[in-house]
C-alpha cells in the first residue's frame, strides 16, 4: 500500500500546538515546583532571616518553617545545641529565647523575631564559669554527655527564675530526658549552683 502523504501543518496550527505544549509543561512544572522557587528574588526575600544569637545579629538563609535548631547548627555553626527527638520531648535542643528555655527543634524561624535574644550553650558563659557549669563538673553529672547542653540551659533558666529552687521546682522544670539516668546528680548540681549564686549575692 502506498504510504499516506502527511498533511502539512500551516504556521498557525504549528504555533497553536507549540503554545498548548508550553502551557501544559508550565502547568505540570508549577504543580511539582513551588512558584517561589522559580523566582530567585523572591527566594532571597522570603528565605533570609535575621537572628540575635549570643549577642550578635546573624543572617540565616533558610525556609521560614525551618526549625531554629537546624539554623543554629547548620547556618550559624553553633553545634553545642543537639538534636534528640525532633518532637520537643527530650530537651537536648534547649536554648534560651529572652531568658526562657525553648526547645528549638520545633521552633520555626518564622516565629522568632529579630529583636528576641537567643542564647545557646556557647553563649551561656564565655569561659564556662556559669554556676551551673561549675556545679555540673563538681557533681560529675555528665555521663555520655549528649543531653547535657540542653540540661544545663534548662537548669540555668530555672535558677534565673528561682534562685533557690526546691526539689519540686527542679522536678517541675527539669523535664529533659537523660538516657544515662543522672537525675539525682542533676538535682544535686542545681542545689549546689543555687548555693554558689546565693553566696555571690
Amino acid at each position: 500500500m502506498p504510504a499516506e502523504e502527511a498533511t502539512p501543518i500551516n504556521d498557525g496550527e504549528q504555533k497553536s500546538c507549540y503554545n498548548h505544549g508550553r502551557n501544559l509543561r508550565e502547568q505540570v512544572f508549577s504543580f511539582v515546583v513551588p512558584a517561589s522557587l522559580l523566582h530567585p528574588k523572591i527566594i532571597r526575600r522570603n528565605l533570609m532571616a535575621k537572628l540575635n544569637v549570643n549577642g550578635k545579629t546573624v543572617d540565616v538563609a533558610a525556609e521560614p518553617d525551618t526549625p531554629l535548631l537546624w539554623a543554629l547548627r547548620e547556618q550559624v555553626g553553633l553545634t553545642g545545641t543537639k538534636f534528640g527527638c525532633g518532637m520537643a520531648q527530650c530537651g537536648a535542643c534547649t536554648v534560651h529565647i529572652d531568658g526562657a528555655p525553648v526547645r528549638s527543634c520545633v521552633m520555626p524561624l518564622s516565629a522568632v523575631k529579630p529583636t528576641q535574644k537567643i542564647v545557646t550553650i556557647e553563649g551561656l558563659s564565655p569561659d564556662s564559669t556559669h554556676a551551673i557549669q561549675k556545679a555540673w563538673i563538681a557533681m560529675d553529672v555528665p555521663q555520655c554527655g549528649y543531653c547535657q547542653s540542653g540540661m544545663i540551659m534548662a537548669a540555668a533558666a530555672l535558677l534565673k527564675k528561682k534562685p533557690k529552687p526546691t526539689d519540686k521546682d527542679i522536678d517541675d522544670a527539669m523535664t529533659n530526658i537523660c538516657r544515662c539516668g543522672t537525675y539525682q546528680q542533676v538535682r544535686a548540681a542545681i542545689h549546689m549552683a543555687a548555693g554558689q549564686t546565693a553566696r555571690k549575692a
